[in-house]
């Protein structure tokens, strides 16, 4: 028997009684909760990550501040939230009928979908392309030619192509909206690196890609970003969805604004009567420069300096699935080095960059309490053998520390816009693997955003809400043509 243990052995002995030994020793392996605990080493690691409500509640006053200068003409250009807006000034009624199209490019995969829309019926279908690495890093003509060319097979696949199909283009990355069908690129995130586009205008570009081709009739009603395809997607569901949120590869939120506090549209593009309009905050960015220096630890900054945007999408470095795993590992190191991880003995493959993936982080949390199949079964992957059950219950405490931190940030975010629009039952429609996948990370926000505000409100998961919300947003632009 472990020498830890002995002590609660003599315990349950005493207390049983007449009972024998091996029952005793039956007794502790079916509740293993009971032996191991995290280590106070442990939680002396992962300290600077635990968040309390007074660093959260300065961070949402950081925010705010952001936003209001985001929002501002003179204030804009030095804010890192870029508050742009996004010029869908509609919300789905509920009565959309017609065939519309969605693009959903937002990854090394992209959707094409069909959306068949009555009232509130749907019916769609779709399918997923994948995008090489070679072009996700080569020139933006190669990839928006291949774009073009998977939208015109989907087209031909379903006999449309001799049909006008609307269509709505998710974009989530970095845009500079002029108009519902004029974004320019900010910077490339999660992986692209087509330089050679930056600033121009994505929907000439798909446009031409098209128009080159020759071969199908689609008219690009709208681009948006995920944030705003999932706010609409839930709308059409609930009416008062009035936010919408991010928390998968990357993280990025919006919200409905009133048309008086934003000094940066243009206004030949605004429609005439409609007070209010989506806004992109592009949130990820927030922190840039030296504002989130007072929740940054070294860990952040190994993740930050070691990543293709040094610098960049610093608020979501510390939330989103693409940076999650890397911030566990790293941990996970900074624990071995110390010697109280796997008798200080790590492993080729835990060594290497972005080898512990998000997926991870969920997977090891989702184990019951005292039980460890999933997390054996990580650590196995990544050749970590005859692990104990405390160092088990050591990397499930790293995890857990990570992702509640992701998900009190994501909360103070969402605090901060319930706030500012003062508006009671608000519902925030929220995607992304990380929201959808991780067993707390719903019940971490519900509890934090009650904390640091008082407006009534809910979290609602969106389904399918940048490939349905995209054709929403075409939908009701051809509406109001």
């Amino acid at each position: 028997m472990k020498t830890k243990n002995r002590s609660l052995f003599s315990r349950m002995c005493k207390c049983y009684g007449k009972e024998s030994h091996a029952q005793v020793q039956q007794q502790i392996e079916e509740e293993p909760s009971t032996v191991a605990k995290v280590s106070d080493e442990i939680r002396d690691i992962c300290k600077d990550l635990v968040l309390s409500d007074e660093k959260l509640r300065q961070l949402m006053d950081t925010l705010n501040d952001q936003l209001h200068k985001g929002l501002g003409k003179e204030t804009h250009a030095t804010a890192t939230t870029k508050c742009f807006p996004t010029y869908v000034q509609d919300l789905p009624q509920g009565t959309e009928k017609g065939n519309f199209l969605a693009l959903d490019l937002g990854g090394t995969n992209f959707r094409v979908l069909l959306i068949t829309l009555d009232e509130q019926n749907f019916d769609m279908k779709s399918k997923i392309y994948v995008i090489p690495q070679s072009l996700m890093v080569g020139t933006g003509v190669q990839l928006f030619d291949h774009i073009a060319h998977c939208l015109a097979l989907f087209v031909k696949d379903l006999n449309l192509q001799n049909e006008v199909l609307p269509l709505g283009f998710t974009f989530s990355f970095p845009l500079d909206q002029h108009g519902l069908t004029k974004g320019y690129l900010i910077r490339w995130t999660k992986g692209f690196k087509c330089d050679d586009i930056i600033g121009e205008d994505i929907v000439d570009l798909l446009e031409q890609a098209i128009k080159k081709r020759g071969d199908v009739k689609i008219q690009i009603c709208a681009i948006l970003n995920d944030t705003t395809g999932t706010l609409m997607s839930c709308a059409w569901k609930n009416k008062n969805c009035r936010i919408g949120l991010i928390v998968g590869t990357g993280t990025n939120a919006c919200y409905v604004e009133k048309l008086e506090n934003i000094q940066t549209v243009y206004p030949e593009n605004v429609l005439p009567g409609k007070p209010k309009m989506l806004i992109n905050i592009e949130w990820g960015a927030f922190g840039e420069g030296t504002l989130l220096d007072f929740i940054a630890t070294d860990i952040d900054r190994d993740v930050d300096e070691n990543s293709i945007n040094p610098a960049k999408q610093v608020f979501e470095k510390m939330i989103s699935g693409m940076y999650m795993g890397e911030l566990v590992r790293l941990l996970i190191e900074k624990a071995i080095n110390a010697g109280l991880l796997f008798i200080g003995k790590s492993t080729n493959e835990l060594k290497k960059r972005g080898r512990f993936y998000a997926k991870y982080v969920s997977e090891i949390e989702n184990d019951p309490n005292g039980k460890y199949t999933n997390c054996r079964e990580v650590l196995a992957e990544l050749g970590l053998r005859n692990v104990t059950d405390q160092d088990c219950e050591n990397v499930k405490y790293i995890c857990s520390v990570v992702s509640r931190r992701a998900a009190h940030l994501a909360s103070a975010g969402i605090a901060t816009l319930l706030n500012k629009m003062d508006e009671d039952n608000v519902v925030v429609g929220i995607d992304g693997s990380v929201y959808r996948y991780h067993p707390h990370f719903h019940n971490l926000m519900t509890e934090k955003i009650s904390q640091l505000q008082n407006h009534k409100f809910e979290l609602m998961l969106s389904e399918d809400g940048s490939g349905r919300g995209a054709a929403l947003v075409a939908a009701v632009a051809a509406g109001n043509r």
